[in-house]
């Protein structure tokens, strides 16, 4: 049971810290974003055509930002006190109606969708007030970080008031404002570096939430289709695809970046981790909409170019985005494999690029086998008979 009123406390330092596992009360929390994920795969599948992808991102990033907010609040000063759950329980009713306003997000519900966000930032601005006064060696950190979301939520208010386009610059800039906060506070964050096992495990978590959307894709790809048989082989390679990647991912989180941070001095690894999986995710969601789209597609006519450049373009994005976090030992440092992945990014640009015409069930097939690839490669270096080979070349 919740204490009724705690101060928060700081869970994080080399003194302090101790083994962490996502609270009920997180995991609760992201169910909202469940919901809010399912949204704008929905708001992408309604329009698969340039201006939907970029629409799709340009409300998937303050979605996104808001789950990062709290989850990094709560990594480093979380306490399980009435307060405490409250202050959640409105960032979950921010949070969802972020997710109501998704559907017609750039017009009509964008006031909402702005207010949504910008009252979710309030609370975490108050929660950082709320901090500070009571942890003194965190003040610095969480003055900045107040300062900074609460400038950042003014200018999301004020665009609720201003006619679009005008109203997107807003966005624009209080998205930045937000992104700026974290990476010019380097100097406050070296002593107060996020914590090294409950962090990864959060970031886990909204992986599997935006690769639950690929398994969500398949079902309601195959329920809304008359039973064929490519369909069916169809929906088994959407399956390896997502697998795939959950291998791959989960697979290579033998790296520590903030245990890398901590010895080197160096922020910069941290942030490095933080904004990479921003193009993972993305990748991730458009994926399953990918194999959606491919799904519900006439399986003995050529695929469309839009949706051959959706499934391979978000894949492509994904295998870009774990490269990066090979390359910088972020996630296992491993030039080889920072090389494959990188190498089946350009594969599968190149199967955008070269494959018109090629049937639904080629193109995701091929998808599908770049990724299982990237898999067997794993596989392939991790041989007992490969372990005296150094795996950092």
């Amino acid at each position: 049971m919740a204490n009724f009123l705690q101060p928060p406390r700081l869970r994080i330092g080399e003194d302090t810290e101790e083994e962490r596992r996502a609270t009920w009360l997180e995991l609760f929390y992201d169910l909202v974003f469940v919901v809010a994920v399912s949204q704008l795969a929905h708001n992408l599948n309604e329009d698969i055509s340039l201006s939907g992808w970029f629409g799709f991102i340009v409300l998937f990033i303050p979605v996104w930002w808001s789950w990062i907010g709290t989850t990094f609040y709560a990594n480093r000063f979380d306490s399980d006190d009435v307060g405490h759950r409250l202050l959640i329980g409105i960032q979950m009713l921010t949070a969802a109606a972020m997710a109501i306003n998704i559907h017609h997000g750039l017009s009509e519900s964008s006031p909402g969708f702005a207010i949504s966000y910008a009252l979710g930032r309030v609370v975490l601005v108050i929660e950082y007030v709320r901090a500070g006064r009571h942890i003194s060696s965190a003040r610095p950190l969480t003055t900045r970080y107040a300062i900074g979301f609460a400038i950042a939520a003014f200018f999301w208010l004020i665009s609720a008031l201003v006619p679009i386009p005008w109203r997107f610059g807003f966005w624009t800039l209080g998205i930045i404002i937000d992104f700026a906060t974290l990476l010019t506070g380097r100097k406050f964050q070296i002593g107060l570096l996020p914590h090294a096992s409950h962090l990864p495990e959060r970031f886990g978590l909204f992986t599997i939430i935006v690769l639950g959307e690929a398994i969500i894709a398949v079902v309601n790809g195959v329920s809304e289709q008359k039973w064929d048989v490519l369909t069916a082989i169809s929906a088994i390679f959407g399956l390896i695809i997502a697998f795939s990647w959950w291998w791959v991912y989960f697979d290579n989180l033998g790296g520590k970046p903030i245990e890398m941070a901590r010895t080197h001095g160096k922020v910069g690894v941290v942030n490095l981790w933080l904004y990479t999986h921003l193009p993972l995710v993305i990748g991730i969601a458009a994926a399953g909409v990918g194999v959606e789209q491919i799904l519900l597609s006439k399986p003995a006519l050529a695929l469309p170019d839009s949706q051959r450049w959706l499934m391979c373009g978000s894949v492509a994005l994904c295998s870009l985005a774990v490269s990066i976090l090979h390359r910088f030992g972020v996630i296992r440092y491993c030039k080889i494999r920072s090389q494959y992945r990188l190498g089946g990014a350009v594969v599968l640009l190149a199967i955008a690029i070269f494959g018109r015409g090629l049937l639904p069930v080629a193109v995701i097939a091929l998808v599908a086998i770049v990724s299982a690839v990237q898999v067997v490669q794993d596989l392939y270096q991790s041989r007992p008979t490969t372990r005296l080979v150094d795996p950092e070349i």
